[in-house]
Formats: structure tokens, C-alpha cells, sequence
């Protein structure tokens, strides 16, 4: 690491990007999608709408299990974290040992500051992600609310995931880590709810009706979303039951090896084995759409599920202005 500290002349010049980027984009919110393939998916569409060669800050928000790594990989192809959500070290944070005088350093880092926060202070962690962005690097910065103070500075651009993925360009009045952190711990819990739903929903399905778990998922607010290419016979009533049964029982939902998690003593794949509540008696206010909607341009009917009630997120607070 270089031993002095660089001026803030050179670190606005690294932040330099278009104008016009950070004067349209407020934030923006897309549905965070359960597994793996769809977030990765997500991700790379984010990465081509949003990001620029010039972001050099770049900081992800979001709780354990929510999907950060996975988010990241989607946006970052190739790029080899530091340390993934179930607390496995890959391999030793780079950044500390870089210097702007080696030729063959990385251009691209990654660091969770949540890990670090074990064995550096604060301080020295800011320190380190401002030399290197200082001198033209990229730092993908995980768990950044927990920096930003120590910092003194906001991201470039921000990445929050809960039940939505939230991507903010801050300005001078935000949006802030904290805001964004505040929106995303809320809603989290819905999406690890819909998530369990989904596949209790998709194991029964299988088990009483003879149907294989479907491989088209999708969102709706608190919910989720199964497709068919034909309307399936059966009774929406009888099957919301059966899915409240297990729920009431509850039962233990775990990852139970790659790709797979067990709901008491049966095991059935998932590609997103952490992103689901422990307990099924912690899925809240289940229900069924009582009908199969049917949506004419793809002619599939959808079965849709609900979990929770209606709560305000907090988006509101992201865009306040802080008064004196």
C-alpha cells in the first residue's frame, strides 16, 4: 500500500463519469428473483444498464442469505470474492498489498467489510479502498454501509438487495447507505417467505397432483408466480390447504447439498438453498389466488401465491432530503 494519502483532488478525479448519469437516476427497483440462474441474469442486465468504466466505488447492501455474492457474480462475471455469504475466506484480500507502482496490480477488487471488520479497524480498511480507487481502481465494496462512515464518502453507484434489488446513483443529498440498508432488512424477510411458500407450493404440487416442479418462476409483490403452458385441474382451495398444513407443521427448511434443500424429510432442488426462512411456521398469512390468471401474449395461466400483509418499505425515506 502506498504510504501517503491522496489528496481529494485525486479522488474526485478518479469519481469524474458522465454528468448527465447522476442527474437522471434517483434509484431504481427490480424484483430480486429466487436462484441462482435468474439472479445471475439479473445482474448482468443491471451491469449493462447501469454501470460505467468509471465507476471505481461501487457498494452492495443486503443481509446474509439475501444474495449478494450471487448479485455480484452477475455483475461482475469472473471477478473472485474475497469471501462469500457462508463465511468461507476464498482467498486474501488483494487490496491491502496493492501499489500504484505495480505494473501488473488488479484493476478490479473485491472486499466484505463485514469479514474485515475481524482482523482491520475501520480506518484502515477506508484507507486501503481509497488509495486504490485514488489511483483508477475498482472496489466492489460489500456490507458498505458498514464503511461508509469511516469513509467519509458515498459510493458511485449502490446495489441493494431485499425483497427488490435497488440500484442508486447517490448525489449530494443521497441516497444514503443507511436508507437504502433500512429498505432492504425490511423486506428481506417477505422475500425469504415467498421463497419457502414457493417451494413448499411446488413439492406438493409434485407430491399429491403428479406435476413436476415447474422450471418458470416469477415475482409479484410479496408472492410468487407459477406457470403452465396448460391449465392444471386442480382445485386451488385443496391445494392452498395442503401448503398450509406443512406450514402450520413447522417444519425445518435447510440446504441439504448442492442445489437442494431438505422441507422436514423431504428434499427437492433449489438452486437458492440459503434464501429461505428456517422454520415453515415462519411463512406469514399464505394464500392463493383462488383462479389461474392467464396472460395472453405468453398463453400460460399463473398460479400465484402471497405471503405477509401490506407494510410501507421506507422507499420514501431514500430520496429525503436531510434537514439541518
Amino acid at each position: 500500500m502506498a504510504d501517503s494519502k491522496p489528496d481529494i483532488s485525486q479522488l474526485q478525479q478518479s469519481f469524474s463519469h458522465p454528468t448527465w448519469s447522476s442527474e437522471t437516476l434517483i434509484y431504481a427497483t427490480y424484483y430480486a428473483p429466487r436462484g441462482r440462474q435468474r439472479l445471475y441474469m439479473l445482474g448482468a442486465e443491471l451491469s449493462r444498464r447501469y454501470l460505467y468504466p468509471s465507476d471505481l466505488l461501487v457498494g452492495i447492501i443486503g443481509a446474509e442469505g439475501s444474495g449478494k455474492s450471487t448479485l455480484i457474480k452477475g455483475l461482475f462475471p469472473g471477478l473472485e470474492l474475497t469471501n462469500d455469504d457462508d463465511g468461507v475466506n476464498i482467498r486474501p484480500a488483494q487490496l491491502y498489498a496493492f501499489s500504484p507502482d505495480d505494473y501488473f496490480a488488479p484493476h478490479t477488487f473485491h472486499i466484505d467489510v463485514r469479514y474485515e471488520r475481524a482482523f482491520r479497524q475501520p480506518w484502515q480498511i477506508a484507507e486501503a479502498v481509497t488509495v486504490a480507487v485514488s489511483h483508477g481502481r475498482r472496489v466492489i465494496v460489500e456490507h458498505f454501509d458498514l464503511l461508509y462512515e469511516a469513509l467519509g464518502y458515498n459510493a458511485q453507484i449502490m446495489f441493494g438487495i431485499g425483497e427488490e434489488v435497488i440500484v442508486a446513483r447517490p448525489g449530494v443529498f443521497g441516497p444514503f447507505p443507511a436508507s437504502i440498508k433500512a429498505v432492504a432488512d425490511k423486506t428481506i424477510r417477505y422475500r425469504l417467505m415467498a421463497h419457502s411458500a414457493e417451494d413448499i407450493t411446488s413439492y406438493v404440487l409434485e407430491r399429491d397432483y403428479n406435476y413436476k416442479i415447474p422450471v418458470h418462476h416469477s415475482d409479484v409483490k410479496h408472492g410468487f408466480v407459477i406457470s403452465f403452458q396448460q391449465e392444471p385441474r386442480i382445485d386451488l382451495v385443496q391445494l392452498e390447504n395442503r401448503v398450509k398444513e406443512i406450514i402450520a407443521a413447522d417444519v425445518l427448511i435447510a440446504p441439504a447439498g448442492e442445489d437442494r434443500i431438505s422441507i422436514g424429510d423431504h428434499q427437492i432442488p433449489c438452486t437458492g438453498t440459503r434464501t429461505h426462512v428456517k422454520h415453515s411456521g415462519q411463512i406469514e398469512n399464505f394464500r392463493l389466488l383462488k383462479e389461474f390468471r392467464y396472460h395472453p401474449l405468453l398463453r400460460e395461466y399463473m398460479l400465484v401465491g402471497i405471503v405477509g400483509r401490506h407494510e410501507p418499505a421506507g422507499y420514501e425515506e431514500i430520496t429525503r432530503v436531510p434537514e439541518l
